[in-house]
């Protein structure tokens, strides 16, 4: 970054910030239940914001007005929940039938330890060992009516409770390694830039609910605050390693170490050109990394959110990171620092000339 140019130069995600993103990840927050995260979002936002409220789908929507008058509205958006399991049967030994909540891969699921319920429970998705399986059965996977969690014989939580991987966050040198990072990278950041919120804008941030199984949360969020524009802030997948057969990887969406993703394409939105190019150029005049996510499936709560009421104009930033929806995703804590900085560099330098430009 040149500080010769940056005239708000965006502070360092330091050793508070990492506790903070350590916190979010390790809590439990699975679609539809949502409230661990909602807590460390009200306790962390509330000191900083002109107003916060929680909407009737579990929302948090915060304020923070700007110095300015006629100010642009800029919401800013990024999703609480999570992928995991809801418990829908108990079966007698502690065992209980799931059902997969968000875009899980089953193939993935034998054997993983998990955390049920409210009280993080310990249990284990378990399968046959391999000495007892027939040559047959080891050639596909085991559907997931044949999996079952296994809370151990007096384990006892209820159908309806929610289950997610049971990963703790830690930091491995420049990586950051952790369950749910898709989206707690979004969420710290929201709640850092309210921390050192642009004065230009009024900052509107929505930690949305209920992401992973519709952009439930991000649609009525948006018509409460009918933004002038709308910045959705996530994690999207680096498939950046090498092809198992040593061919050339050509179908990477984004790679780790490349700076914040810039979306131009998704499977649910087309992002706004005049966002593409203000986000690039002031990545270019700032000396901030960054990278234009290519296009093709996926999407964010931008997918909603611009075509709430008569349209928002709308793009999606995200975090890259390896084995989303998995139990375990990895980060580089350059990366989320860089989209930091592009965003907070990026709202300080929106005027409304910006949008009376043609799209």
């Amino acid at each position: 970054m040149n500080p010769k140019t940056n005239s708000q130069q965006a502070p360092v995600l330091g050793a508070e910030a990492i506790a903070l993103l350590e916190r979010l990840s390790n809590a439990v927050a699975v679609s539809g239940d949502e409230g661990e995260v909602r807590a460390i979002v009200l306790e962390q936002v509330k000191p900083h914001a002109d107003e916060v409220k929680v909407d009737a789908l579990g929302n948090v929507l915060v304020t923070r007005k700007a110095k300015t008058k006629n100010a642009l509205r800029i919401m800013l958006a990024a999703h609480m929940d999570e992928i995991g399991f809801m418990l829908v049967d108990e079966e007698e030994d502690g065992l209980y039938r799931f059902a997969t909540v968000g875009g899980i891969d089953v193939r993935q699921l034998v054997g993983k330890p998990v955390w049920v319920g409210k009280q993080h429970a310990p249990g284990i998705i378990g399968a046959r060992p391999i000495h007892l399986t027939t040559r047959d059965e080891r050639a596909h996977s085991i559907p997931l009516d044949q999996l079952r969690i296994d809370l151990g014989l007096n384990g006892k939580a209820k159908v309806g409770d929610r289950a997610t991987f049971a990963t703790t966050f830690r930091q491995s040198g420049p990586s950051l390694v952790g369950k749910a990072l898709d989206n707690r990278f979004g969420v710290a950041t929201l709640i850092e830039l309210l921390k050192q919120a642009p004065q230009n804008v009024d900052l509107l941030l929505a930690f949305t609910v209920q992401e992973e199984v519709g952009l439930r949360g991000a649609r009525v969020a948006a018509y409460a605050f009918a933004p002038d524009a709308a910045i959705a802030v996530d994690s999207t997948p680096a498939v950046d390693l090498p092809m198992w057969d040593g061919s050339e990887n050509n179908k990477f969406n984004c790679r780790l170490d490349g700076g914040p993703a810039i979306y131009v394409a998704d499977s649910g939105t087309l992002s706004d050109p005049r966002l593409i190019r203000h986000l690039s150029q002031t990545g270019d005049e700032l000396g901030i990394p960054y990278q234009f996510r290519q296009p093709g499936g996926g999407g964010t709560d931008a997918g909603a959110i611009h075509k709430t009421r008569s349209g928002v104009p709308s793009i999606s930033v995200s975090v890259p990171g390896r084995y989303a929806h998995s139990a375990v995703l990895i980060g580089r804590l350059a990366d989320w620092q860089n989209t930091f900085n592009l965003l907070h560099a990026g709202i300080s330098r929106m005027t409304r000339a910006l949008f009376e430009q043609p799209r």
